[in-house]
């Protein structure tokens, strides 16, 4: 009895504290249950005259790990940081699995997200790192001394004056190749329709005309002037660039580089298209990236906060994305196929109408049409089993994208509050 009674002092943070040796021997193995053994004073720092360990660690934390002892619940602040909880716990011995679930919970709502969010400031800083690091190297060759410069000109346009410059001709190329690649649809039409003559209803006659851009090659000069200047530009950017892996992993790149290709390829294969229209209608099919580097214009301009925050809010959800087209997937499956069945099946012998489908391939698009619901009526149910498999297939759709929409609107408002926190404290800096 008199050994379960006897009390330890101990001075954290300026605070005392007083409990039974017995508490602190509750989690054998930790820093505090070593504090009850005969030796502990010449280990730890003791003052005889108080009779007291003495450790300058936060009083706060420390009220909580030993009410851990006390009640074998381990709690924390609401305001407390979660990196500075892991290192007060670590130096207790204590694992931070130990955590109530509710405070847990609190702290994962609280500090996942913004060590997710922290790859926002990484990703900006990135390329300016790698620069600084290879100028620290101490290379003194003529690309080392250029790069940065040569860099920062076609990589960031409010860099310099050369670099304003050089965006806004960059710019001007791509409106020229959008606005060339408007005028090559009309003559790829023109061309295509050109090929075929109906002379019956049973007859038709192929006729073969040059390719297009030999009725308009001022068109095809155009675009290679401005394919030629696509290429100087891209050879430039992936050959001073700070890191090619990350380079050729910007989606923004990677349209750079297809769109080198069209032009090319339908030079080549100029005879090719002459025998085969619809070739040339497929490589014309290809210009369609032309349209994806007005997406560069989003250097020029700052992008809005609110927008950086939905692209970060959309790889955060994306497992939950790919979740709900997999159920997409499989109720357009499952009401696809019991609205081809149900329709054959149940269509009464008496019915002299026309079915609005040949297969079951159409029923998966009225059923994806209708679980989406568009309804573009193209295909109507008219038996009552058909009806009802409707019915069903729309309120399931209504429930498949409305259950995910409140996640979403979580994650964005919590990164939102977190931009604007990070947008004050740049501002308070500066």
């Amino acid at each position: 009895m008199e050994g379960a009674k006897e009390k330890i002092n101990l001075n954290v943070g300026g605070i005392r504290h007083e409990t039974y040796c017995s508490t602190l021997r509750t989690f054998p193995g930790t820093k505090l249950c070593r504090l009850t053994e005969p030796h502990a004073h010449s280990m730890y720092e003791y003052d005889s005259s108080t009779k007291e360990f003495f450790f300058d660690r936060s009083a706060e934390l420390f009220g909580y790990v030993l009410n851990y002892y006390r009640t074998k619940h381990l709690h924390c602040p609401a305001d407390t940081c979660r990196s500075v909880l892991e290192e007060e716990l670590a130096f207790w011995e204590i694992s931070d699995a130990q955590l109530a679930p509710c405070c847990w919970l609190k702290l994962n709502n609280k500090e996942r997200q913004p060590e997710e969010f922290n790859m926002w400031d990484e990703n900006e800083l990135a390329d300016d790192q790698c620069l600084i690091v290879q100028m620290e190297r101490r290379d003194f060759s003529w690309r080392a001394r250029w790069q940065p410069k040569i860099w920062a000109i076609f990589e960031k346009p409010y860099s310099s004056l050369g670099a304003k410059c050089l965006a806004v001709v960059s710019l001007l190329f791509i409106i020229g190749i959008v606005i060339i690649f408007c005028e090559e649809t009309k003559a790829q039409f023109d061309f295509f329709a050109g090929n075929f003559t109906i002379v019956s209803h049973s007859e038709v006659t192929h006729i073969v005309h040059e390719p297009y851009y030999h009725q308009a090659p001022y068109l095809l000069h155009l675009e290679l002037f401005c394919v030629l200047w696509f290429t100087f530009e891209f050879s430039m950017r992936f050959c001073f660039c700070p890191d090619k892996k990350k380079f050729l992993k910007n989606p923004l790149n990677v349209v750079d580089f297809l769109s080198l290709f069209p032009v090319y390829i339908e030079l080549f294969t100029a005879k090719q298209i002459q025998k085969m229209p619809t070739l040339g209608l497929w490589l014309g099919s290809v210009r369609v990236v032309y349209l994806l580097k007005l997406l560069k214009i989003s250097k020029l301009i700052e992008t809005p906060l609110i927008l950086r925050v939905l692209s970060y809010t959309l790889k955060s959800i994306l497992r939950e994305i790919c979740i709900l087209l997999m159920m997409l997937a499989f109720e357009t499956l499952f009401f696809g196929s019991l609205f081809f069945y149900g329709e054959l099946l149940g269509i009464h012998p008496s019915f002299t109408g026309d079915l609005h489908f040949t297969d079951i391939l159409i029923c998966f698009w009225w059923a994806l049409i209708t679980l989406t619901t568009v309804g573009y009526g193209d295909i109507i149910p008219f038996t009552t089993f058909g009806q009802v498999t409707a019915a069903l297939a729309a309120i399931f759709g209504m429930l498949t994208i409305i259950i995910p929409i409140p996640i979403f609107l979580v994650k964005f408002k919590g990164y939102y509050a977190i931009a604007i926190s990070k947008q004050k404290l740049k501002m308070s800096r500066k």
